[in-house]
């Protein structure tokens, strides 16, 4: 719990800088709330290569924390961390993108799996087994295992990736605008919102018991990969790879949902 000496203090900043625009309050701001960028850029790092610095993920996240003091609107009574946090994030995953970290064929692997194991899904009714995914792609359990560590580290999605938004192709969208506007909430928007999560939620459960397991100790309880490796007692490279085989079959999942809605 934040002493409530540290509260008043951050209340008296706020109003000096929202109030009186005091560069000092802005700057005092700035260092009262580095700690969100560390916590964000450690949470970050853990699905990250070891050629990525934590350094360079902290200082975008500097950016996002600077822009989250200047648009923030206390007035609002929405916790400044939950909003900054969500700042941060954006600010370090577009300064990841700008590396340009991820090589196009690694992206490719992580397509073709994606693909693959919601294929397998359509035709089978249930999750792809390791043996029926190497079948389908015509590898190894070993190369399999190497695709899924190198594939890994590419979940993330571009702002820039086009959507289209009929069968025809003659509309299509950027991911960015279709990012919610806080400040106008839509109505269709919030439906839409409410179905994706009731997808999502059934394609977890539809997930094997392991995977299910790790999805939810990771993104539900908040526990790194080690942590999760120690409560299963495996190693850690292991439980990155049911983390990355989960997300690919989720991927799967949403890909064929969106495709039977925008053809």
């Amino acid at each position: 719990m934040i002493p409530s000496a540290a509260v008043n203090n951050r209340t008296a900043l706020w109003e000096r800088y929202k109030q009186k625009k005091e560069p000092e309050a802005r700057e005092q701001l700035i260092l009262e709330y580095a700690g969100l960028v560390k916590y964000v850029a450690g949470r970050t790092a853990i699905s990250l290569p070891p050629n990525v610095q934590q350094d360079d993920l902290i200082s975008y996240g500097i950016f996002g924390l600077i822009d989250a003091i200047e648009k923030y609107e206390p007035e609002r009574n929405i916790k400044f961390e939950t909003y900054a946090i969500a700042r941060i994030r954006g600010a370090i995953w577009d300064g990841l993108r700008s590396m340009d970290w991820v090589p196009y064929s690694v992206r490719q692997k992580a397509r073709e799996l994606e693909q693959t194991y919601a294929r397998l899904e359509n035709r089978l009714g249930r999750a792809a087994t390791d043996e029926e995914v190497c079948e389908a792609l015509n590898i190894t359990k070993q190369q399999l295992a190497q695709f899924l560590m190198e594939t890994s580290f590419s979940s993330f999605i571009s702002l820039d990736e086009i959507w289209k938004v009929d069968k025809d192709g003659g509309n299509s969208v950027r991911v960015v605008e279709t990012i919610r506007d806080q400040n106008a909430p839509d109505p269709v928007t919030m439906v839409m919102f409410e179905e994706q999560k009731r997808i999502l939620t059934e394609a977890i459960n539809k997930l094997p018991e392991r995977e299910k397991l790790v999805i939810a100790l990771y993104y539900y309880e908040g526990l790194t990969l080690k942590e999760i490796g120690k409560v299963l007692g495996v190693s850690e490279s292991r439980i990155s790879q049911l983390h990355t085989k989960a997300v690919l079959r989720l991927r799967g999942r949403l890909s064929r949902v969106k495709k039977k809605i925008f053809g």
